[in-house]
């Protein structure tokens, strides 16, 4: 007798949950978890690298992260507006400015202000203006689509609205769409400084002192003098501590704003 739709659905969900069942139980009955625990679970490890870990390389990334947010958001904003506005050549800058800096990876930004710019214009950043220049400049680019977009998800009426007060357009954009445009791309600029936390790990190209180390550079130093593996996983847990509350975050204010998204094109 031939089953229903809904039965074989039934038994195909029945089957995947089998199939992870036994996954489990051959990780479980073939890995050697005494090296596994020795490897990566190493307490005496995890005890040398506090409160430097915390006082120092969580401290920095946070630093670094904030630094090069602020200055991405308010460059995006800036990008924005532009590509937004009348006037073509700043829409031709902004869209250039986007696609450049969308394309190139972060690495070579942090490179050209650790070397070239300092070398082309006898410029020397240290490494909170490094961390900040370098977040920022890629960060923006990605920032200004979004941002862009959510001023477009805003109804025209609500300017058509102001206008008709004897608003400005500009007053009319600050005051009224801009506001109603970030509470829409909250939860995407969330996103965003989650990878710019991520990002942040490029800063181990720059020459920095032990009090200037971000976490992975703190990882990477405290790895090469253990005997185990244990600061990759304690380095990987650090970085949850800063993102995971974001992303929880993240989905609340979507959950706040509606579910509403902006499409980035």
């Amino acid at each position: 007798m031939a089953l229903s739709k809904r039965k074989r659905a039934t038994y195909f969900r029945y089957a995947q949950y089998g199939l992870l069942v036994l996954i489990a139980l051959v990780v479980a009955f073939t890995g050697n978890w005494s090296e596994i625990a020795h490897t990566f679970f190493d307490l005496k490890t995890v005890g040398q690298m506090f409160p430097d870990l915390v006082t120092v390389a969580l401290k920095n990334t946070i630093i670094y992260t904030i630094l090069g947010f602020a200055f991405g958001l308010a460059l995006g904003l800036l990008l924005a507006l532009m590509k937004l506005s009348s006037v073509a050549p700043y829409r031709w800058i902004a869209t250039t400015y986007i696609e450049f800096f969308r394309g190139v990876p972060a690495l070579l930004v942090f490179l050209a202000f650790t070397v070239a710019v300092p070398l082309a214009f006898e410029i020397k950043f240290d490494i909170y203006s490094t961390a900040m220049l370098a977040l920022g400049l890629v960060g923006a680019a990605y920032m200004a689509e979004t941002i862009r977009a959510g001023i477009q998800a805003v109804p025209k009426g609500q300017v058509e609205a102001a206008r008709s007060l004897g608003m400005s357009r500009g007053r009319a954009m600050v005051t009224i769409v801009i506001p109603q445009a970030f509470r829409i791309i909250l939860p995407p600029l969330t996103n965003e400084l989650i990878m710019l936390t991520k990002d942040s790990s490029l800063i181990y190209i720059v020459g920095v002192t032990r009090e200037q180390y971000e976490l992975t550079k703190f990882g990477r130093e405290f790895l090469s003098r253990s005997p185990t593996l244990t600061p990759i996983l304690v380095i990987g847990l650090s970085y949850l501590v800063i993102t995971l509350p974001l992303g929880y975050l993240s989905r609340y204010l979507e959950r706040r704003s509606g579910g509403k998204k902006v499409s980035v094109v």
